[in-house]
């Protein structure tokens, strides 16, 4: 359980609609049909509608601010399956990149390598009161193009099982770059709160409207809410 489960869902039935990727910048291949992730009849590229709306204010205010620049869309809807697919991806490369072999780990091990793992992926449940994000239609990845047609450096890579993640990891640094990588996610925070976003407290990237993170995120900053989320799992 995490905190914001604790928020009761009242589904409003609003559908999930097709991202008009042409006005975005757009991660393509799609990053976890490429591993394989079993996305079947259902494109990543879809949100809520209301989300949608949101995320073109989100633009619009950026090139406001910094003419010619892009939200990039790195990742949107996510049945539950492709949540298990990419959170086993995800173990089988922490793995990998510790060289440990998983029939020859302690418990101890077990337990720290997927402790790692949920500290970024949401468990893929399928009870109906706790949906991953991503699968009510309501979360989104994301990050900035700048006017050149570049990825803006953010300091991390989106998914990535390290601290690096965390949004306010360069604010104290004295790492030569980290006054720029802050400022860049910062502006990426700025553009997606002014549309009605809200963003995971351990994820740079992670924005979402509607859902039980949200609500419980509105809760938190003002106590005298008392938001509840629209949207729920789809499927």
């Amino acid at each position: 359980m995490r905190p914001y489960h604790q928020i009761p869902i009242v589904e409003c039935g609003e559908p999930l609609v097709e991202i008009p990727l042409k006005l975005f910048a757009v991660e393509s291949p799609h990053p976890y049909e490429k591993l394989g992730a079993p996305y079947g009849e259902h494109s990543p590229y879809y949100l809520r509608q209301s989300v949608i709306d949101r995320l073109i204010a989100a633009q619009n205010y950026l090139q406001l601010l910094h003419p010619n620049w892009y939200i990039q869309i790195f990742d949107a809807y996510r049945p539950v399956a492709v949540q298990q697919f990419m959170v086993d991806y995800s173990f089988a490369e922490a793995l990998q990149q510790r060289s440990l072999i998983e029939a020859e780990l302690s418990p101890n091990q077990r337990q720290e390598i997927w402790e790692l793992v949920y500290q970024i992926w949401a468990v893929p449940s399928l009870d109906e009161k706790t949906p991953p994000p991503h699968s009510t239609g309501a979360a989104v990845d994301v990050t900035l193009v700048d006017d050149t047609g570049q990825i803006v450096n953010m300091g991390s890579p989106i998914d990535e099982l390290s601290e690096r993640s965390l949004p306010d990891y360069y604010a104290n640094s004295e790492y030569p770059e980290a006054k720029q990588y802050h400022s860049q996610r910062q502006l990426l925070q700025d553009v997606m709160l002014k549309a009605g976003f809200q963003r995971n407290p351990r994820e740079w990237w992670h924005f979402s409207y509607g859902d039980q993170m949200w609500a419980w995120l509105n809760n938190q900053s003002h106590p005298d809410n008392s938001f509840t989320a629209r949207y729920g799992r789809l499927l």
